[in-house]
Formats: C-alpha cells, sequence, structure tokens
C-alpha cells in the first residue's frame, strides 16, 4: 500500500518542503526552502491544537454561533487555544462603496461581566447589500451616535438618506441629513440584528454565554461583523 503525503508550509503554505532531520522525540522534522520555518507534518501531530488548519475552524465556528466551550469540546482542544485563536484576529470592515442611497442606523445590547456593564452596538446597515458599513461601541446616548457620525464621515461615506427610530438622539445627531424615521424605515436592521445574535454566542439572548473581557469581546464581533459582510473568515 502506497501512501502519499501533501505538505504544506503552515507559515507561508509553500509546498517548497525538505525533510530536516527527526526530533528529540524521533518525529519527523520538516523545512521550508521558502520562509525556513521548520515543523512536523499535521498527519503526525499528537495535540488537535496545533494543526494547521485548526485556527481557520475556529474562527468559522465563532462565526456560526459556537461558544468557546463548544468549539474546545468538539475539536478536541484546550479553551486557552480558542482564546489565543480569538485574540489573534484582525478583521476590521472597511465599506465597499463611498456612496448609499439609505443607511438604516439602531443600537443593539450587549454586556461584558455582567449585566450592569452594558456595552451597546450603534452601526449603520445597509439593506439592499446586507454590508454592515460602520460601528461604534459606548454608552446608549447621543455621543456615541455623534461617534458613528464622526466615523462615517472619516471614512468617506455618504448617503442620500439616514433611516431610523424614534430615538431623540438619532433624530438630533444627525440633523443636517435627510431622515425618515420610523419602525417601518428600519425593517432590514432590525432583521440583522437577529443574525447578529445568531452568529454571535456571547450576543444569544436568555443564554449564559457571555464575555469576561471588553477585548474578547470586541474581538468577536469585529469576526462576525466580517464574515456577515465578505462571506469568510
Amino acid at each position: 500500500m502506497h501512501i502519499t503525503l501533501y505538505i504544506k508550509c503552515p507559515a507561508c503554505l509553500s509546498d517548497n518542503i525538505k525533510k530536516n532531520g527527526f526530533k528529540s522525540y524521533g518525529k519527523q522534522n520538516y523545512k521550508c526552502k521558502d520562509c525556513k520555518r521548520q515543523f512536523i507534518g499535521d498527519h503526525a501531530l499528537t495535540y488537535q491544537g496545533c494543526h494547521s488548519q485548526k485556527d481557520s475552524k475556529i474562527r468559522y465556528l465563532m462565526v456560526r454561533g459556537s461558544g468557546i466551550k463548544d468549539i474546545a469540546c468538539v475539536e478536541r482542544i484546550s479553551k486557552g487555544k480558542v482564546l489565543a485563536t480569538l485574540k489573534k484576529c484582525h478583521y476590521p470592515i472597511t465599506p465597499k462603496q463611498r456612496q448609499y442611497d439609505c443607511l438604516e442606523i439602531d443600537e443593539l445590547w450587549t454586556f461584558v461581566g455582567k449585566k450592569t456593564n452594558k456595552q451597546w452596538l450603534i452601526y449603520a446597515y445597509h439593506r439592499d447589500t446586507g454590508e454592515i458599513v460602520a460601528y461604534v461601541w459606548g454608552k446608549r446616548d447621543l455621543n456615541t451616535v455623534k461617534k458613528l457620525k464622526a466615523k462615517l464621515k472619516a471614512l468617506g461615506v455618504s448617503c442620500a438618506r439616514i433611516a431610523s427610530d424614534t430615538w431623540d438622539s438619532f433624530v438630533t445627531g444627525f440633523k443636517g441629513f435627510t431622515q425618515v424615521i420610523g419602525k417601518f424605515f428600519t425593517v432590514g436592521i432590525e432583521g440583522n440584528n437577529c443574525t447578529i445574535r445568531h452568529r454571535v454566542r456571547r450576543a444569544f439572548r436568555r443564554s449564559c454565554n457571555f464575555s469576561k473581557k471588553l477585548e474578547n469581546h470586541f474581538k468577536a464581533f469585529d469576526l462576525a461583523f466580517f464574515y456577515i459582510n465578505h462571506g469568510y473568515v
């Protein structure tokens, strides 16, 4: 029986690989001729967390509503590995357009550590493309709405009109824009709020899943928003 192994460098994904002796514990060592990285093939790994494709699978499970403990259990890896993968994530979103016909604005309630530590997400959404254009975190007040307005301006985004509910801060914060106000005009973003709560486990309602650290909280949402906009992570 003949078995062929296809090995790629876990760092640069090059297939320009050569054998480079053995590790002290007897396993075959490989070396990438391009980036000089030394590694053990995935087929010889004892701990599943070291698998070269494991990080991408962890990220995908995170944006499909799986929690930290769930991923660790299913993938037979440690919770530390899952959290370390989350901390390494850097997925900023950038607008796909400069001019939009209508942007819907809404807020979403989340918390970190305990329910009294509220973290409000306020964001702009384009219904026709399903794109999250920009978002900010803060308190549920006028200052946070102004932060979103300033961020849209900094990104060079303009729109023909703004759609929001009747909250005073939205009406005041986007004064000067053409506004359409009422729940009838925010059907798209209200539906997207439901999508976010299904994609991010720590945003589930009536569950015991929540972030303990603010950094992890923001990273998880960054990852989910990138996935919603582009369909991959």
